[in-house]
């Protein structure tokens, strides 16, 4: 097996939105904001080839949508999807299964792209992997969160006919993530988080004598380590504060590896212990992983 870090560029969120409750005086020294308290953010994806098998871990926003969306955005850097594909010699119709942690628009974007006036997946020989729940929540959004659930997006992918489900069998112990095992390859099972959307996929992929999580939008960066600091983009921020305190445990337990979707300068982490509580230990990028 092999791992690569895919960034498929950047984007800018509002700062206040993305630390939640933690004041700016804070926050700001984690991730300066700009004139328009916007803090930029990394949309980096995990490739996984095995054998046969390539596996794409989410896909970033894509760029199919019109001027004035990604006027809201501010998309930047010279990162692409196709880009970082080709730095390690591979396209995207090599790609053999999409894991979609969730149907937020910078996570599944990349999925679909126009074709004249058709929307097709992007990945042709592709099968996206999904879950029931998490598909019923994000085709009947409720109003605070469907413009991250971008019909354009999402249906196609079942249009195709290359829509698969991870099966929903995974236990929900009492103050703990759910998890499953997984179809597409036996080093790969799942956590299921509920705060941030319903049932949000975590890929946890054993490489190397390691335990590697893709944080998606649990932890989003190394900066949301800290239990208080709970995105306010999250449905139910007590049940993510729940969630963290568990994790957090866990993962320092069985020392896991971490893997940031949306920091802009931090791909990896481990964890240690301080007296502040659980905090980043040393950091790495996933290619450094012997």
């Amino acid at each position: 097996m092999k791992l690569y870090s895919i960034n498929t560029g950047y984007f800018k969120l509002d700062g206040g939105a993305m630390f939640g409750v933690v004041p700016k005086s804070i926050w700001n020294k984690l991730n300066p904001a700009d004139d328009n308290n916007m803090c930029n953010w990394a949309m980096r994806c995990l490739l996984i080839e095995d054998g046969n098998k390539l596996i794409l871990i989410d896909n970033g926003m894509g760029d199919k949508q019109d001027a004035k969306f990604f006027g809201h955005y501010y998309l930047n850097g010279d990162d692409s999807l196709d880009k970082s594909l080709a730095k390690h010699g591979f396209n995207k119709d090599d790609v053999t299964d999409v894991i979609l942690t969730h149907l937020h628009f910078d996570h599944c974007g990349g999925s679909i792209k126009r074709e004249g006036d058709k929307l097709v997946p992007a990945f042709k020989n592709a099968s996206f992997w999904s879950n029931k729940a998490h598909w019923q929540w994000a085709t009947e959004p409720n109003d605070r969160e469907k413009a991250s659930f971008l019909e354009e997006n999402i249906l196609p992918i079942k249009d195709s006919g290359q829509l698969k489900m991870v099966k929903s069998n995974h236990q929900m112990a009492a103050n703990k993530l759910g998890r499953t095992s997984s179809e597409i390859l036996p080093s790969i099972s799942f956590l299921f988080a509920n705060g941030h959307t319903e049932s949000m996929m975590l890929p946890l992929i054993e490489y190397n004598d390691r335990r590697i999580v893709f944080m998606a939008d649990l932890l989003p960066a190394v900066a949301h380590i800290p239990l208080p600091y709970v995105m306010a983009y999250d449905m139910f921020p007590l049940t993510t504060l729940q969630e963290k305190k568990s994790f957090l445990n866990e993962a320092m337990e069985n020392k896991y590896t971490l893997f940031f979707e949306h920091d802009p300068n931090i791909e990896c982490c481990n964890l240690q212990i301080t007296e502040k509580g659980i905090r980043q230990g040393d950091t790495f990028r996933i290619q450094d992983i012997g």
